[in-house]
């Protein structure tokens, strides 16, 4: 099995790159492989995220703004939703199960060409959801 590519945002504004085989959404915590040096193996506490998004690679596109408006002729399944989180950043995506035992949810993004594959995204970080 591969593991996950992470980018993990902490909400203090940090940010960590990985890989995980062991993340779990219902678990308080799980473990992150540094990018920048493989022999350091982090115990990444749930309670301290903001989000945790799969991304396609780590690199990304700096220049590049996600799209954050639905196409009003497109078919999605599950919700559409504006996340707000409490730092402002706004994620648009489609959410398709969610288990309020769980300590977030997961998100797709409504931007096909988002780096970002999906994203789970902690309550606790969270000021709004609107759905639209």
């Amino acid at each position: 099995m591969e593991p996950n590519k992470l980018v993990i945002h902490f909400k203090n504004g940090h940010v960590l790159k990985g890989h995980s085989l062991d993340f779990l959404p219902n678990k308080p915590s799980f473990h992150l492989r540094s990018t920048k040096n493989p022999d350091i193996v982090a115990e990444i506490r749930m309670d301290d995220l903001k989000a945790v998004f799969f991304v396609k690679d780590f690199t990304g596109d700096p220049r590049r703004t996600d799209r954050k408006v639905f196409d009003p002729k497109a078919r999605y399944i599950g919700k559409r939703l504006l996340v707000k989180f409490k730092d402002g950043e706004i994620f648009a995506g489609i959410r398709q199960a969610f288990n309020p035992a769980f300590p977030g949810f997961f998100i797709s993004p409504v931007d096909s060409d988002s780096n970002t594959i999906r994203a789970f995204v902690v309550n606790s970080a969270v000021q709004s959801v609107e759905e639209v």
